[in-house]
């Protein structure tokens, strides 16, 4: 018994860029310790594990080289890239993922791929000492959702140029911190940064359930449901959004990097499976 693993890079269309994600095909739910120390070998910023479910549809996990996390963007579109590419699922049919996060319908569109996701709702909170020393600036505007901060900067510039101390914001009780700032790029409406040195990550490529924040955060700003978005990472990425009233629509684009397998001498024993919590 082997297991296939591929490496895909998402929210863009040339290798390089975007956010790498590993993506390994399961032949079912496996012990999430396992997985674990999967993802702390790859050590890429996120590894999705999928498996299909006898009740139909796929299971879908995500680990970061230290933690399980409840929901990740572009990790799903990785998933989704392999199991259309490989011919898994036809590319005129959507894909049913179940997860931490509840259901998440994926499709592709032309070169795009499209997730549905839950729209963040995030609300106004105080500046906590600590971040404004983690950043070195005061945030005229911080909001906090499901999971992460948000911290509107005053410029594009700024975000770019932003050096944070990651030992300081890994203290805080979140799982990231979303910078932002409107955008001067032609095209582009906003941009953006993410921190998450608390889940192994010091900073993120580009993050799609960041945009579920984000999204929530600039339609108010904005007056608009459809965006483009751009993550300043290194890598960089773009991201394209549509809100709804309590769903967000995020596409982005992706590219095979590489596909192996890994070595049955690290394979799990039958015995140390155990039923996924993410159905």
């Amino acid at each position: 018994m082997t297991h296939k693993i591929y490496q895909v890079d998402t929210f863009t269309n040339v290798a390089f860029e975007g956010n790498p994600a590993a993506v390994i095909l399961l032949d079912g739910p496996a012990d999430p310790r396992w997985l674990q120390s999967i993802a702390a070998e790859i050590n890429l910023s996120e590894t999705a594990f999928v498996f299909e479910r006898e009740e139909g549809g796929y299971g879908l996990r995500w680990f970061t080289p230290t933690v399980e996390v409840d929901l990740c963007g572009h990790a799903t579109i990785a998933a989704a890239h392999v199991l259309f590419e490989e011919g898994v699922v036809p590319e005129d049919e959507y894909i049913r993922f179940y997860t931490k996060s509840g259901l998440l319908l994926t499709r592709k569109q032309g070169d795009w791929i499209e997730m549905n996701f839950p729209v963040d709702i995030i609300r106004e909170v105080e500046v906590p000492p600590t971040l404004a020393t983690a950043l070195d600036f005061v945030p005229k505007f911080m909001a906090q959702g499901k999971f992460d901060y948000l911290v509107e900067c005053p410029n594009e510039a700024f975000v770019r140029e932003l050096k944070p101390d990651f030992e300081l914001l890994a203290t805080l009780p979140v799982r990231g911190i979303i910078v932002t700032a409107l955008s001067t790029m032609e095209g582009v409406d906003f941009v953006s940064r993410f921190f998450a040195p608390g889940a192994g990550i010091n900073e993120d490529s580009v993050t799609g359930s960041a945009h579920c924040t984000l999204g929530a955060f600039y339609r108010e700003i904005l007056g608009s449901t459809e965006m483009t978005a751009f993550q300043a990472s290194k890598r960089g990425g773009t991201v394209k959004i549509k809100m709804h009233e309590e769903r967000i629509l995020l596409s982005g684009q992706a590219v095979m990097f590489s596909k192996g397998v890994i070595s049955a001498a690290v394979l799990e024993t039958p015995d140390s499976a155990e039923t996924s919590n993410s159905e």
